[in-house]
Order: structure tokens, then C-alpha cells, then sequence
């Protein structure tokens, strides 16, 4: 009865997390800070949603194959979200209009043009 309990509140946690992650992609202003909302809100959300599903099975290879890919979310999310917010800011994604301080400026050099697309 308890863990019913627990999985269900577990459940409704992940599933919140997961929707606020969804509308905060949403509702920011620009590609930074709607990465910034999926990667952490996502990430969360599943970790909680896995948690539910140990609890719920309580089997040893379940609860493995989620304390791997909850493992492999933490690891993968953030690297990835960096690596194309790097490369949004290196070619020249603008910023809201709102920011108040940029702390890429001078530090992330720009993308060379491409120049597979001109004509030679």
C-alpha cells in the first residue's frame, strides 16, 4: 500500500518535471536559457521516473539498467547542451535582448564561414 503510494507521488514528480522542462522551452527567450530549462528539467524528470519504476518492479536488473541510464542522462545531457550552446554562441545566435551580461565575449572565437556553398 505505502509503495503504491510512493511510486504514484513518484510518478506525478517525474511527469511535473518532464512538463515543466516542456514549458519552460516554451516560454524563454532564447536558445541558452530553453536549453538550460530541457537539459535540467528532462534529466530530473526521468531520473524520477526510473526511481518510480525500481520501486514499482523491485528487481535487481531493473533497478541496474536504471541506475545506468540515469547515470548515462546526467553524464550526456549537460556535455551535449554545452557543446551546441558553444556552438549556437559561436555562430552568433543573438542573446535576449534583456541579457545583462554576456561572459562569452572574447572567450568563444567564431566559426570560420563556410565556404562549401559559394561558388568558386
Amino acid at each position: 500500500m505505502i509503495t503504491t503510494i510512493v511510486v504514484g507521488s513518484l510518478l506525478v514528480l517525474g511527469t511535473a518535471l518532464m512538463a515543466l522542462a516542456g514549458i519552460g522551452v516554451y516560454r524563454m527567450p532564447d536558445l541558452f536559457t530553453r536549453m538550460h530549462a530541457s537539459t535540467k528539467g528532462a534529466s530530473l524528470g526521468v531520473a524520477v521516473l526510473l526511481l518510480a519504476a525500481v520501486l514499482s518492479f523491485q528487481d535487481l536488473s531493473v533497478g541496474t539498467k536504471a541506475a545506468l541510464t540515469t547515470a548515462f542522462i546526467f553524464l550526456t545531457a549537460p556535455v551535449a547542451a554545452h557543446m551546441l550552446g558553444r556552438a549556437a554562441y559561436a555562430k552568433n545566435v543573438p542573446l535576449w535582448e534583456k541579457s545583462i551580461m554576456d561572459e562569452g565575449r572574447g572567450k568563444i572565437a567564431p566559426l570560420p564561414e563556410d565556404k562549401t556553398d559559394q561558388p568558386s
